[in-house]
């Protein structure tokens, strides 16, 4: 059964309160998609884990933002979005990235054909995030937009972008067979 607008209204309301049980019941959900963006942004499943255990918190902390109506899927989304770009900010993200020989290359979730994941994977971690969003969590380009803190004109070009440089990618694979 799916929560009505006014049920998520009323629990944000009460989460907004204290009361730890509705924050969990509104934030659940979303843990998991939370979790695959910030692996899609940061690239390191452990980093991701802290990043959106943060975000949480700051959900927690600043609930009583968000405005009756609001959809709390784009909206934790973007506070997990802002965690991880904090993150990659940080003097310490530079310090560890610098101690690494190689990047380490995290598959893209639940894909199962190799050349589009390898050609994902070839993408910058903005574009990657941008088709994740649209078609992997199937959010409206305002969502996404939002998520991204981006126009939808400026969402919609990184979007056809970088489609059409996973496009040429892959057919550059089947060029070489």
């Amino acid at each position: 059964m799916r929560a009505t607008a006014s049920d998520t209204d009323e629990l944000i309301q009460l989460a907004a309160r204290g009361d730890e049980s509705a924050f969990e019941l509104l934030v659940r959900p979303h843990l998991q998609p939370g979790f695959r963006l910030a692996v899609t942004l940061l690239g390191d499943p452990t980093a991701a884990e802290d990043a959106v255990q943060e975000a949480t918190f700051k959900a927690w902390r600043h609930l009583g933002r968000l405005r009756p109506g609001t959809a709390m899927r784009p909206w934790f989304l973007t506070v997990v979005a802002n965690q991880c770009r904090s993150e990659r900010r940080s003097r310490w993200w530079g310090v560890l990235r610098g101690l690494e020989h190689e990047e380490e290359v995290v598959p893209a979730p639940d894909l199962s054909d190799w050349d589009l994941q390898r050609a994902l994977l070839g993408l910058q971690s903005k574009d990657r995030a941008a088709l994740f969003l649209r078609f992997y969590e199937d959010l409206t380009l305002a969502e996404v937009a939002g998520v991204l803190g981006l126009s939808m004109t400026a969402t919609r070009s990184r979007i056809h972008r970088a489609l059409h440089r996973m496009r040429a990618d892959l057919n550059a694979e089947v060029d070489k067979a």
